[in-house]
């Protein structure tokens, strides 16, 4: 186990990567288009390559929206019991929305966590 004492503590990194910003400097962009992670930041040179996010971000995103909608659904067909065609409108739009918003968001959290916990090749002497 390493010793580096708290140097990358994890709650400012989670927020730099809830912002898609390094979770080293906080201020060069993370990702590239819509999910690709820089190699390199292009403010502090931290390299970004070693992550592993595979599919903890969409995994991540699933159980988000399903644990929000679901209930929702629920609870909005049993007070209004609106036309089935509408509900399906409202819903599958709102699902996709709120995927669409999260998952990069939630790929910069992973990569964020494994930075400052040191994993797969983030555990090089700064």
């Amino acid at each position: 186990m390493n010793d580096h004492g708290d140097d990358r503590p994890v709650w400012p990194s989670l927020a730099r990567g809830w912002r898609r910003k390094c979770p080293n400097c906080g201020s060069g962009p993370m990702l590239k288009n819509y999910l690709k992670v820089n190699d390199t930041c292009s403010v502090c040179r931290e390299e970004l390559h070693h992550h592993r996010a595979d599919d903890g971000p969409a995994y991540l995103t699933i159980l988000i929206v399903g644990h929000l909608m679901a209930p929702l659904l629920h609870v909005t067909f049993v007070a209004w019991r609106p036309e089935p065609l509408t509900l399906f409108t409202i819903f599958a739009v709102g699902c996709a929305g709120l995927s669409l918003y999260l998952l990069p968001r939630l790929k910069g959290m992973v990569v964020a966590y494994q930075w400052s916990r040191r994993m797969h090749g983030f555990d090089k002497p700064d």
